[in-house]
């Protein structure tokens, strides 16, 4: 056992070909706001819930010498779960289609507080994204 505990996911780093277009999307679809930016290292911090989705141009300062740009078919993240409050799936399947997103359907899913009501889509990236409401 190592001594410390696992409290929450604390940020997530997604490489990005097009970081203002990833950008947008996690700020005006999904709500997150710009918490902090680095433009020396082409790095931005997005607030989401009391964790933190970090938008990172891969061509950047803290690229890898011969990095290259993120393959949509060899993805390094399966995806990233979003607990969220007040999910009511008609409403965020409306939301997402808006935005020209196709979602998935919703289904029941295991996460951290238990079952609960959770739906699929990509990002402009092609990062699998999951939206998770609370357990019934």
């Amino acid at each position: 056992m190592p001594p410390f505990s696992i409290r929450q996911i604390d940020h997530v780093v997604l490489r990005a070909q097009d970081p203002q277009r990833l950008i947008a999307f996690y700020r005006d679809v999904l709500g997150c706001r710009v918490e902090h930016e680095q433009p020396k290292l082409g790095l931005t911090h997005l607030r989401a819930g009391s964790a933190l989705i970090d938008i990172v141009d891969y061509r950047g300062a803290l690229a890898e010498a011969g990095d290259a740009a993120p393959a949509r078919p060899q993805r390094n993240v399966d995806h990233i779960c979003l607990g969220v409050d007040g999910f009511e799936p008609a409403s965020a399947i409306a939301h997402l289609r808006r935005h020209g997103i196709d979602p998935g359907a919703v289904q029941s899913r295991f996460g951290a507080e238990g079952e609960g009501p959770s739906l699929y889509f990509f990002d402009p990236e092609g990062n699998m994204v999951e939206l998770k409401g609370r357990p019934a």
